[in-house]
């Protein structure tokens, strides 16, 4: 069900609005989709970031996987009913931190799919009362199944943003 407005940051629009299907299918099938997408990014680009200061293909990668985590530990905590208020995260400090760019691609798409595959047992056994159930991240209100949106919508948003900036020829005149 399409998490109402009510029950996440205006900021999370963009994710949430990308979501077309079954929350559950697309959890499910787009580990497999999106792995196929950047195995089809040239392993050359693994390092390339399309400006100064922007993160590159890897820091890209190692994006997705903290964000998921931190999104999927905060279902976590709503959905058991824990009231406290739970903080942002600065997702630049977090790249700059974590060596992304020593890894290669397959293994980040690899762990992608592990985190995946955990939390959808975890997905799997919330209740209809558990989705609805909100509590407090980064200073605002947000739902157990508003998290589930915004996980997939993220990733989605990061594919078109590696579409159409990383994966671009630049015109020659």
């Amino acid at each position: 069900m399409l998490p109402a407005e009510n029950e996440y940051a205006p900021y999370y629009s963009r994710y949430i609005k990308m979501v077309t299907g079954d929350i559950f299918d697309e959890l499910k099938e787009q580990p497999a989709s999106f792995a196929a997408f950047v195995n089809s990014i040239p392993k050359e680009k693994g390092d390339y970031a399309y400006a100064p200061g922007k993160w590159t293909v890897k820091e890209v990668l190692g994006h997705l996987l903290d964000t998921e985590r931190i999104m999927a530990y905060r279902a976590l905590r709503i959905a058991r009913m824990d009231d406290t208020p739970l903080p942002g995260f600065d997702e630049n400090a977090f790249v700059v931190h974590a060596h992304f760019g020593d890894r290669d691609i397959p293994s980040l798409l690899e762990e992608l799919e592990l985190i995946r595959r955990s939390n959808l047992f975890l997905f799997e056994t919330f209740t209809e009362e558990e989705l609805r159930r909100t509590g407090t991240a980064s200073g605002h209100t947000v739902s157990v199944n508003a998290l589930l949106y915004i996980i997939v919508g993220h990733i989605k948003h990061h594919r078109l943003i590696l579409e159409e900036r990383y994966l671009q020829t630049p015109h020659q005149s």
